[in-house]
Protein backbone atom coordinates (compact mmCIF):
# COMPACT_ATOMS: atom_id res chain seq x y z
CA UNK A 1 0.00 0.00 0.00
CA UNK A 2 1.63 3.47 -1.15
CA UNK A 3 2.53 5.86 1.36
CA UNK A 4 -0.85 8.71 1.43
CA UNK A 5 0.20 12.50 2.05
CA UNK A 6 -1.39 12.60 5.34
CA UNK A 7 0.98 10.65 6.69
CA UNK A 8 2.98 13.42 6.24
CA UNK A 9 1.23 15.19 9.77
CA UNK A 10 1.99 12.06 11.74
CA UNK A 11 3.51 12.99 14.74
CA UNK A 12 7.19 12.35 15.16
CA UNK A 13 8.91 14.16 17.61
CA UNK A 14 11.48 17.18 16.76
CA UNK A 15 14.95 15.82 16.90
CA UNK A 16 16.35 19.03 16.73
CA UNK A 17 16.21 22.56 17.82
CA UNK A 18 12.94 23.11 15.68
CA UNK A 19 9.81 24.73 16.32
CA UNK A 20 6.34 23.30 15.01
CA UNK A 21 5.37 26.19 12.98
CA UNK A 22 1.70 27.96 13.24
CA UNK A 23 -0.87 27.16 10.31
CA UNK A 24 -0.35 30.34 9.40
CA UNK A 25 1.93 33.20 9.75
CA UNK A 26 5.38 35.18 8.76
CA UNK A 27 8.13 32.63 9.24
CA UNK A 28 11.61 34.93 7.80
CA UNK A 29 14.21 33.27 7.56
CA UNK A 30 13.42 30.04 9.24
CA UNK A 31 14.96 26.67 7.95
CA UNK A 32 11.90 24.03 7.33
CA UNK A 33 13.41 20.67 8.22
CA UNK A 34 12.43 17.26 6.62
CA UNK A 35 14.86 14.71 8.36
CA UNK A 36 17.74 13.69 9.69
CA UNK A 37 20.50 11.00 8.16
CA UNK A 38 24.17 9.85 8.07
CA UNK A 39 26.21 12.09 6.37
CA UNK A 40 26.83 11.07 2.69
CA UNK A 41 23.29 10.92 0.85
CA UNK A 42 22.68 12.82 -2.45
CA UNK A 43 20.71 15.74 -1.94
CA UNK A 44 16.89 15.37 -2.66
CA UNK A 45 16.30 16.51 -6.37
CA UNK A 46 12.48 16.68 -6.02
CA UNK A 47 11.32 20.44 -5.26
CA UNK A 48 10.49 20.86 -1.09
CA UNK A 49 7.65 22.75 0.43
CA UNK A 50 6.80 25.65 -1.32
CA UNK A 51 8.28 24.76 -4.19
CA UNK A 52 11.84 25.70 -2.06
CA UNK A 53 14.90 23.51 -3.43
CA UNK A 54 16.07 21.17 -0.47
CA UNK A 55 19.82 21.46 0.54
CA UNK A 56 21.58 19.66 3.38
CA UNK A 57 23.52 20.66 6.23
CA UNK A 58 26.19 18.46 6.92
CA UNK A 59 28.29 18.09 10.67
CA UNK A 60 28.91 15.64 13.12
CA UNK A 61 28.53 12.79 10.41
CA UNK A 62 25.08 13.60 10.14
CA UNK A 63 22.95 15.51 7.49
CA UNK A 64 19.77 17.55 8.05
CA UNK A 65 17.81 17.91 4.64
CA UNK A 66 16.10 21.77 4.76
CA UNK A 67 14.92 24.14 2.68
CA UNK A 68 13.94 27.72 3.08
CA UNK A 69 10.57 28.13 5.25
CA UNK A 70 8.07 29.85 3.02
CA UNK A 71 6.50 33.04 4.42
CA UNK A 72 3.83 31.39 5.58
CA UNK A 73 3.04 27.71 6.07
CA UNK A 74 -0.26 25.69 6.01
CA UNK A 75 -0.95 21.80 5.59
CA UNK A 76 -1.98 22.03 2.19
CA UNK A 77 -1.83 19.05 0.09
CA UNK A 78 0.64 19.97 -2.46
CA UNK A 79 3.29 20.91 0.32
CA UNK A 80 2.23 17.79 2.39
CA UNK A 81 3.05 15.62 -0.92
CA UNK A 82 6.08 17.91 -1.25
CA UNK A 83 7.53 17.02 2.67
CA UNK A 84 6.82 13.42 1.69
CA UNK A 85 8.49 12.98 -1.30
CA UNK A 86 11.84 14.48 -0.13
CA UNK A 87 11.30 11.93 2.51
CA UNK A 88 10.93 9.27 0.16
CA UNK A 89 14.35 10.07 -1.51
CA UNK A 90 16.09 10.36 1.51
CA UNK A 91 14.23 6.84 3.07
CA UNK A 92 15.51 4.88 -0.24
CA UNK A 93 19.03 6.26 0.64
CA UNK A 94 19.24 4.56 3.90
CA UNK A 95 18.12 5.04 7.35
CA UNK A 96 16.23 8.47 8.21
CA UNK A 97 14.84 10.37 10.92
CA UNK A 98 11.88 11.87 9.50
CA UNK A 99 10.01 15.53 10.78
CA UNK A 100 6.41 15.65 10.55
CA UNK A 101 5.13 18.26 9.09
CA UNK A 102 6.14 21.97 9.67
CA UNK A 103 8.82 21.44 11.77
CA UNK A 104 11.09 24.35 11.97
CA UNK A 105 14.98 25.72 13.04
CA UNK A 106 15.63 29.24 13.25
CA UNK A 107 18.83 29.09 11.29
CA UNK A 108 21.38 26.95 9.92
CA UNK A 109 24.26 27.34 12.82
CA UNK A 110 21.52 26.57 15.48
CA UNK A 111 20.76 23.59 13.60
CA UNK A 112 24.21 22.62 13.14
CA UNK A 113 24.86 23.24 16.89
CA UNK A 114 22.08 20.79 17.75
CA UNK A 115 23.23 18.11 15.34
CA UNK A 116 26.79 18.02 17.42
CA UNK A 117 25.30 17.87 20.50
CA UNK A 118 23.17 15.34 19.78
CA UNK A 119 25.28 13.48 17.80
CA UNK A 120 25.28 10.03 19.59
CA UNK A 121 21.94 9.77 20.56
CA UNK A 122 20.86 10.76 16.58
CA UNK A 123 23.34 8.18 15.32
CA UNK A 124 22.16 5.27 17.76
CA UNK A 125 18.48 6.05 15.97
CA UNK A 126 19.82 5.82 13.16
CA UNK A 127 21.32 2.35 13.55
CA UNK A 128 18.13 1.37 15.33
CA UNK A 129 15.58 1.92 12.11
CA UNK A 130 18.18 1.35 9.34
CA UNK A 131 16.48 -1.08 7.44
CA UNK A 132 13.23 -0.68 8.66
CA UNK A 133 10.11 0.43 7.53
CA UNK A 134 6.56 1.39 9.97
CA UNK A 135 3.59 0.29 9.05
CA UNK A 136 0.29 1.09 10.90
CA UNK A 137 -2.73 -0.65 11.69
CA UNK A 138 -5.65 0.07 12.93
CA UNK A 139 -9.16 -2.12 13.66
CA UNK A 140 -12.85 -0.48 13.39
CA UNK A 141 -15.72 -1.82 14.99
CA UNK A 142 -17.96 -3.96 12.66
CA UNK A 143 -21.51 -3.62 13.46
CA UNK A 144 -24.21 -5.62 12.58
CA UNK A 145 -23.46 -8.82 13.80
CA UNK A 146 -26.02 -8.68 16.59
CA UNK A 147 -27.49 -11.93 15.63
CA UNK A 148 -24.25 -13.93 16.61
CA UNK A 149 -23.54 -11.65 19.40
CA UNK A 150 -27.00 -12.32 21.13
CA UNK A 151 -26.90 -16.50 20.58
CA UNK A 152 -23.85 -16.55 22.53
CA UNK A 153 -24.53 -13.93 25.39
CA UNK A 154 -27.00 -15.27 27.67
CA UNK A 155 -27.78 -11.98 29.51
CA UNK A 156 -28.22 -9.96 25.72
CA UNK A 157 -30.55 -13.40 24.46
CA UNK A 158 -32.60 -12.87 27.75
CA UNK A 159 -32.88 -8.92 26.89
CA UNK A 160 -33.54 -9.15 23.55
CA UNK A 161 -36.51 -12.17 24.85
CA UNK A 162 -38.34 -9.73 27.38
CA UNK A 163 -37.97 -6.98 24.73
CA UNK A 164 -39.57 -8.58 22.14
CA UNK A 165 -42.45 -9.97 24.48
CA UNK A 166 -43.11 -6.33 25.78
CA UNK A 167 -41.59 -3.44 23.07
CA UNK A 168 -41.82 -0.45 24.10
CA UNK A 169 -39.59 2.74 23.24
CA UNK A 170 -37.58 2.45 26.44
CA UNK A 171 -36.82 -1.18 26.06
CA UNK A 172 -35.87 -0.81 22.65
CA UNK A 173 -33.09 1.76 23.81
CA UNK A 174 -31.87 -0.40 26.61
CA UNK A 175 -31.64 -3.40 24.11
CA UNK A 176 -29.93 -1.25 20.84
CA UNK A 177 -27.54 0.22 23.64
CA UNK A 178 -26.54 -3.46 25.34
CA UNK A 179 -26.08 -4.28 21.79
CA UNK A 180 -23.60 -1.31 20.80
CA UNK A 181 -21.35 -2.15 23.79
CA UNK A 182 -21.73 -5.66 23.50
CA UNK A 183 -20.51 -5.07 19.80
CA UNK A 184 -17.43 -2.61 21.13
CA UNK A 185 -16.72 -5.28 24.03
CA UNK A 186 -15.97 -8.00 21.12
CA UNK A 187 -14.13 -5.57 19.06
CA UNK A 188 -11.72 -4.94 21.75
CA UNK A 189 -11.29 -8.45 22.78
CA UNK A 190 -10.49 -9.03 19.05
CA UNK A 191 -8.15 -6.12 19.16
CA UNK A 192 -5.74 -7.24 21.91
CA UNK A 193 -5.35 -11.07 20.20
CA UNK A 194 -4.37 -8.94 16.91
CA UNK A 195 -2.26 -6.80 19.14
CA UNK A 196 -0.53 -10.40 20.52
CA UNK A 197 0.10 -12.27 17.45
CA UNK A 198 1.57 -9.36 15.68
CA UNK A 199 3.88 -7.69 17.81
CA UNK A 200 6.19 -10.48 18.40
CA UNK A 201 6.98 -10.19 14.70
CA UNK A 202 7.75 -6.53 14.87
CA UNK A 203 11.06 -5.15 16.58
CA UNK A 204 9.04 -2.67 18.05
CA UNK A 205 5.02 -1.38 18.23
CA UNK A 206 3.77 1.47 19.91
CA UNK A 207 -0.18 1.92 20.50
CA UNK A 208 -1.94 5.24 18.98
CA UNK A 209 -5.03 6.89 20.00
CA UNK A 210 -8.24 5.09 19.72
CA UNK A 211 -11.83 5.63 20.41
CA UNK A 212 -15.21 3.60 20.66
CA UNK A 213 -14.87 3.27 16.97
CA UNK A 214 -11.34 2.83 16.12
CA UNK A 215 -10.66 0.15 19.10
CA UNK A 216 -7.09 -0.63 17.50
CA UNK A 217 -4.51 1.43 16.48
CA UNK A 218 -0.58 0.17 16.49
CA UNK A 219 2.72 1.28 14.45
CA UNK A 220 4.67 -1.29 14.05
CA UNK A 221 8.91 -1.05 13.07
CA UNK A 222 9.08 -3.79 10.86
CA UNK A 223 12.42 -4.86 9.13
CA UNK A 224 12.02 -4.28 5.35
CA UNK A 225 12.45 -7.81 4.78
CA UNK A 226 9.81 -8.82 6.93
CA UNK A 227 6.95 -6.81 5.69
CA UNK A 228 5.44 -9.59 3.44
CA UNK A 229 5.08 -11.84 6.50
CA UNK A 230 3.98 -8.66 8.19
CA UNK A 231 1.00 -8.52 5.83
CA UNK A 232 0.16 -11.99 5.48
CA UNK A 233 -0.39 -12.30 9.38
CA UNK A 234 -2.67 -9.40 9.17
CA UNK A 235 -4.67 -10.79 6.39
CA UNK A 236 -5.28 -14.15 8.44
CA UNK A 237 -6.09 -11.93 11.27
CA UNK A 238 -8.77 -10.30 9.38
CA UNK A 239 -10.42 -13.23 8.48
CA UNK A 240 -10.35 -14.34 11.89
CA UNK A 241 -11.90 -11.67 13.30
CA UNK A 242 -13.94 -9.98 10.18
CA UNK A 243 -17.37 -10.27 12.02
CA UNK A 244 -15.73 -8.48 15.02
CA UNK A 245 -12.99 -6.14 13.51
CA UNK A 246 -12.28 -4.60 10.32
CA UNK A 247 -8.24 -4.36 9.80
CA UNK A 248 -6.46 -1.88 7.64
CA UNK A 249 -2.48 -1.13 6.99
CA UNK A 250 -1.03 2.06 6.22
CA UNK A 251 2.53 2.07 4.93
CA UNK A 252 5.31 1.37 4.59
CA UNK A 253 6.21 4.59 5.95
CA UNK A 254 9.06 6.83 7.36
CA UNK A 255 9.66 5.64 10.91
CA UNK A 256 7.71 8.36 12.19
CA UNK A 257 6.77 6.77 15.80
CA UNK A 258 9.87 5.59 16.63
CA UNK A 259 11.99 9.30 16.44
CA UNK A 260 12.96 9.49 20.07
CA UNK A 261 14.10 12.94 21.23
CA UNK A 262 17.31 13.69 22.79
CA UNK A 263 17.11 13.75 26.80
CA UNK A 264 17.23 17.65 26.88
CA UNK A 265 16.64 19.15 23.35
CA UNK A 266 17.98 22.74 23.39
CA UNK A 267 15.19 25.46 22.50
CA UNK A 268 12.52 23.85 24.94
Amino acid sequence: MTTSATAATATAPATTAAATAPAAGPLRQALYVYGITPSGVRTPRSPGVDGAPVRLLTGSGLCAAVSDAPARLRPRRRDLLAHQAILEELGEQGPLLPMRFAVLSPRADTLLAQLGADAEHLTRQLEDVRGCVELNVKGTVVPGHFAELVRRDEGLRALALRTRRRPDYEANVRLGEALALGVRREARRAARGVLDHLTPLAVRAVPGTTDDEQVLSASFLLRSADERRFREAVDAQARACGGRLALSVTGPLPCYSFVDPPSAPAGR
